[in-house]
């Protein structure tokens, strides 16, 4: 895994990063989980396969949550406690959901969020209101019949929380 490019725009810290296999998409979950904290709201997009589950099992492996980190798709979220003293992991599937945070309310993200890491699939336009800051993560893979393991991850972070954290999130 190799960093492609980093650039800041006011407000916010980007990162690529290249990504080769599911092993190594697990263990960036792991690696950003070094700089989540209660409150940190986590946005993933990407198609299909691209591996934002396997991206959320290795951040749940390195918060130190309970349960196997599996896709919330049909339960919408999962609550997966921690194991120590660390946050809750609490991990929203979006797809099925239409509307924007009206329709995620009955979910009480905003109630879960302070205490938690709070990682949603599918969140574009659905969430964004629940926290000025938060990490947005774009996984980008080649579309069609193919076997392809290779991915391209943007990491953006948003706000004034990841701002400070510029050289920690260059660090992943």
């Amino acid at each position: 895994m190799e960093a492609a490019h980093e650039t800041a725009a006011p407000g916010t810290v980007t990162l690529g990063l290249a990504v080769e296999s599911p092993e190594q998409m697990r263990d960036l979950g792991r690696r950003i989980a070094r700089v989540l904290a209660p409150g940190d709201l986590v946005m993933l997009t990407g198609e299909l396969g691209a591996g934002k589950t396997t991206l959320t099992r290795g951040l749940g492996e390195g918060l130190g949550v309970r349960g196997a980190v599996t896709s919330p798709t049909f339960v919408i979220a999962r609550v997966h406690p921690p194991l120590g003293a660390g946050p809750a992991l609490v991990h929203v599937d979006a797809y099925r959901l239409g509307g924007g945070l009206d329709e995620m309310e009955d979910l009480d993200l905003d109630v879960s969020l302070p205490d938690s890491v709070v990682v949603v699939e599918w969140g574009d336009g659905k969430v964004e209101e629940l926290s000025e800051d938060r990490l947005h993560v774009v996984i980008d893979r080649a579309v069609g019949d193919t076997d392809d393991e290779r991915r391209t991850v943007t990491l953006r972070g948003i706000g004034a929380r990841w701002a400070g954290l510029r050289g920690d999130l260059a660090a992943v």
